[in-house]
Order: C-alpha cells, then sequence, then structure tokens
C-alpha cells in the first residue's frame, strides 16, 4: 500500500463533506440517505431515538430518505421482542423511516442475518486481494497474547498476526489453534488514521489493528457488515456515536479496498449522565427508551428534549420548537460536539409544557391511552370520570402518569375510599358540626354544579357558622377525597355526584 492511498482516503471525505454541506454556498445540499441500525439485545437505547432523531432531520432538510436496519449478527446478545419494541418505539416517537424490516423497501433485507450470503463474496475478495487472511488462534492463545502484552507494557497492542501467511496445516503444528478460523483484516502500514467528519472537521484516530471482519460461525462483525450494508443500501451520511470514531479507519480501508465511494461521517457527542459518565441502561432507567413512554412523557416533548441535547434551540431564548421547525433549519456545523448532559427537569419542564398546550379533550385521550399502554386501562365509567377530572387537574401534571393517583380517589367506590391518618389528623373539633351543615346544604340542592355546590357551601358554612374558608372546607375535602390535598373541592363534588358525596360525607362524620 502507497501513500496514494491515504491521500485518496483524504480527498474522497473531503469531497464528501463538500457535498453534504453544500448548502452553506447557497447551492441545495444531494438528498441524503440516512439510517439508523440498532441491535435488537433488549429495550432500545435512548441513543437509538438520539441518533434516528438527526438522521431523520438531514434526510428531510435534503428530500432524501431514512432508513432502519436491524444489526443481529452477534446472535449470542438478541432478546425476544426487543425488534418490535424498536419498531414501536420509534413510531410512538413519529421518527418515522421510509424503508425497513417492517416497511420493505428497495434495498431489503434490513435485517443483517437475512444477508449472510451477501458478505460472503466480499470476504472472499479481501482474500484473493491479499487484504484479509484466516485466523486460526484459540480464544485462550488470544488470551495470553494479551496478557503478555499489557504484562510487558507493549506499546503496540492487538493481534500479533501469528496466523499471516501460514496455511491450515502449517498453523495446525503450533500451538493454540482452533479447528474454526476467523478472518482478519490485513491492516498496512500507512492505512489511514484521519479523515473529515460533518460535525468536527478533520478527526484523528487511532491505528487500527487487523480486526475480525469473519467470526467462526461464519457471521460478519459489526465492521464489515455496517460497510458492505451502507454501500448497497446507498447510505450517503453515517449517523452515529463517537465512540466509532475509533473503528472508522477501518472502516475506510474497507471502502478502498472493495472501490466504494465513501459516504459523509457525522460522530455525534454521547449522552451523559450528570456527572458526565457514559448514560446506559444499567445505571439511568432513562437509558431505555421505552422508560420515556411508560413513565407518561409525550412523543413531542421527547422529540424537543432530545433536539437540545446536542443543537442550539431554533431561535435564541426559545426551547420550544417543533420537529419541523428543527430540520428547516438544520445544520451539521451547529451540532455541539460537547457530550450533552441528561437534564430530566428540563424534559419535565418541556413535558409539563406540551401538556398545557393540548385541548383537555386530547389530553385527557393521552391519559385514556397511557393508561391502556400501563395495563391499567378503565371501564367506561372510569374514562367519563378521567375526561372529567382532566381539567382540574391539568394545571398540577407534569407527566400522564401524574393524572391516575391524582383522580384515583374519583374512581374509587364510596365504601372503599380510605381515609389518610395525616389527613384525619387535620380535623378539628368542630368537624362533625361541619359535616353536618355541609350534608344538609348539599341535600337540599336540586342541581348538582360546581357554581352551586359553592354558593351553597359559602353560605352554610362561611356565612352560617362563620368559619374561614380555608377551615371549613377542609373537613369536606379529606371526606370527599381521603387526602389533605386534592384537586378543587367543588369541582370534585361535581365529578363524583350528590349521591356519594353525601356518602363520603356521612362516612367520615360516623368515623369521629
Amino acid at each position: 500500500m502507497t501513500d496514494t492511498v491515504s491521500g485518496s482516503l483524504a480527498a474522497a471525505t473531503t469531497a464528501a463533506t463538500t457535498a453534504a454541506t453544500a448548502d452553506a454556498s447557497g447551492a441545495a445540499p444531494r438528498p441524503a440517505r440516512t439510517r439508523v441500525a440498532p441491535s435488537p439485545t433488549g429495550d432500545p437505547h435512548v441513543g437509538t431515538a438520539y441518533q434516528a432523531l438527526f438522521d431523520l432531520a438531514w434526510a428531510r432538510r435534503t428530500g432524501g430518505q431514512f432508513v432502519l436496519r436491524i444489526e443481529d449478527t452477534d446472535q449470542n446478545r438478541l432478546v425476544e421482542g426487543s425488534e418490535e419494541q424498536i419498531y414501536s418505539t420509534l413510531r410512538w416517537l413519529g421518527l418515522t423511516y421510509d424503508e425497513g424490516p417492517d416497511v420493505g423497501g428497495p434495498h431489503g433485507p434490513y435485517r443483517q442475518s437475512e444477508r449472510l450470503e451477501t458478505y460472503r463474496p466480499y470476504v472472499d475478495q479481501l482474500l484473493a486481494d491479499g487484504h484479509a487472511y484466516h485466523c486460526w488462534c484459540s480464544t485462550e492463545r488470544l488470551a495470553e497474547m494479551r496478557a503478555e502484552q499489557e504484562r510487558t507494557k507493549q506499546a503496540t497492542t492487538g493481534y500479533d498476526r501469528l496466523c499471516h501467511g501460514m496455511t491450515r496445516e502449517e498453523r495446525a503444528a503450533l500451538p493454540g489453534y482452533s479447528e474454526n478460523s476467523v478472518v482478519r483484516m490485513y491492516v498496512p502500514e500507512d492505512a489511514p488514521t484521519s479523515f473529515q467528519d460533518l460535525v468536527r472537521g478533520e478527526v484523528r484516530a487511532p491505528f487500527p489493528d487487523d480486526q475480525v471482519i469473519l467470526k467462526a460461525d461464519g457471521f460478519p462483525t459489526y465492521h464489515l457488515a455496517v460497510v458492505v450494508d451502507d454501500h448497497l443500501m446507498e447510505i450517503t451520511t453515517v449517523v452515529r456515536g463517537e465512540e466509532w470514531i475509533s473503528s472508522t479507519p477501518k472502516h475506510l480501508l474497507l471502502y478502498r479496498w472493495l472501490g466504494w465511494e465513501l459516504p459523509e461521517f457525522a460522530h455525534m457527542p454521547l449522552l451523559r449522565n450528570p456527572d458526565r459518565s457514559k448514560i446506559s441502561k444499567r445505571k439511568n432507567p432513562a437509558a431505555r427508551l421505552t422508560w420515556f413512554r411508560e413513565n407518561g412523557y409525550l412523543p413531542e416533548a421527547v422529540r424537543n428534549f432530545l433536539q437540545l441535547l446536542a443543537y442550539p434551540p431554533v431561535e435564541e431564548d426559545r426551547e420550544v420548537a417543533t420537529f419541523e421547525e428543527f430540520t428547516e433549519s438544520f445544520d451539521w456545523s451547529r451540532v455541539n460536539t460537547v457530550g450533552p448532559v441528561f437534564d430530566m427537569a428540563k424534559l419535565d419542564w418541556l413535558n409539563g409544557h406540551y401538556l398545557r398546550e393540548l385541548s383537555d379533550a386530547d389530553l385527557a385521550e393521552r391519559v385514556l391511552e397511557h393508561l391502556e399502554f400501563s395495563g391499567a386501562g378503565l371501564d367506561e365509567r372510569g374514562a367519563v370520570v378521567v375526561r372529567a377530572a382532566v381539567p382540574i387537574v391539568k394545571e398540577r401534571i407534569t407527566t400522564l402518569a401524574d393524572v391516575r393517583p391524582m383522580v384515583q380517589f374519583l374512581l374509587t367506590p364510596d365504601a372503599e375510599l380510605e381515609v389518610a391518618e395525616d389527613a384525619r389528623a387535620t380535623l378539628k373539633e368542630d368537624a362533625g358540626q361541619v359535616l353536618t351543615a355541609a350534608r344538609a346544604a348539599l341535600a337540599s340542592l336540586d342541581g348538582f354544579t360546581t357554581a352551586e355546590i359553592e354558593s351553597a357551601l359559602r353560605a352554610a358554612l362561611v356565612e352560617g357558622l362563620g368559619i374561614k374558608p380555608r377551615f371549613a372546607f377542609g373537613p369536606l375535602r379529606v371526606a370527599v377525597s381521603g387526602a389533605r390535598v386534592s384537586p378543587p373541592l367543588f369541582e370534585s363534588m361535581e365529578i363524583l355526584g350528590k349521591e356519594s358525596t353525601l356518602a363520603r360525607l356521612d362516612a367520615l362524620a360516623a368515623s369521629l
């Protein structure tokens, strides 16, 4: 390999970047084909949605297409149901892909395990051209090699190329032999270690090692599969996390050896916990993409939140923005390379904002849908109660999940309502008198609207008994809700209805 290879690779990456950012000079960028390629190894990671968001924005900004590919070559880590979760969560977030395993498309199949015959000819080509070789080293031998390199603090680590240039028979005569070989890249001394990145400009990466590209089970590794698939699916912009920067030189070599045009690369900053550690499902429950839906966040709020993690507001001092507004002004140069911190307080604020922007009717349906998703769906009567109660709790909630606990007293049968001890402790000596007067006032009402209830109770308690409102209505709140704090009292009574309200006043009075 000569210096021409490194020079050609550098020129190609520069040309690709120029094409992607052509709109900076006034010309429209070429239509981009982007992809997100998660592995179905458990609950989808929030990073999948984070990268898909930027993939989709660039595809829509340029009039291109967004592709979903399932990378399932690591068969030992697959989790049943994970693939379906990927589909459902991306759809829930509105990150709609144009091609994918479940929707089809002209570049299928879109599941790597169904493409095994696709990869083998390229492995054979690399072997024939001297860019790859068989390796028969056992896992034990490789472990010993790594331990020795670590013990002697060798400057250069990685595979020591024991098998390079050997036949199977020659290698079998040496210790640490395995019958099932893998195939490794043969990395030249002048392998490229820099490339142009849409987000970061020129990037330098570590010198690559002789990476395994075909495993002993016949499945390709990520490094070969991603290059072959991206090329055959005509992906023009590869968006992925910055942890893949160190692998990019290997991919540049594969593109060169196979004679393919390079895509543009955009390495996104990793999402961080407040302590700056990499966000992971093991340490942070919010790393699970389904966690947001389970906990009652709106998809539009989550999208907005993900936009702000690595991108400035579309307008100064205005953090609320639709995906369409984000897409319209999208520019890779504005992506912040500093690892964004997962600020849950900001997500809560955004979600509260979007909740209150919904009409009462729309919010109620979202709440009912969330309860159904959570396995806590309501019967017809319960749904009627929730629709009636949403307007009186709307200003108090942060997520859809907040609604059920707040209105549970309205869904509980009268005989099953329990009065909390801290609520009972607030009752004064005159609680019985207040409950008796309130019952008489409410029992005489022909109508039972909020206005009629409030008028009758103020006349009976505030004016009739001379009790200040803050003390007059306390026992009624405890009786109706079983709690010290509840949604607005008079509105709650109207939702309960006259019969239930009187029954609850009687029940508390009898327990005093």
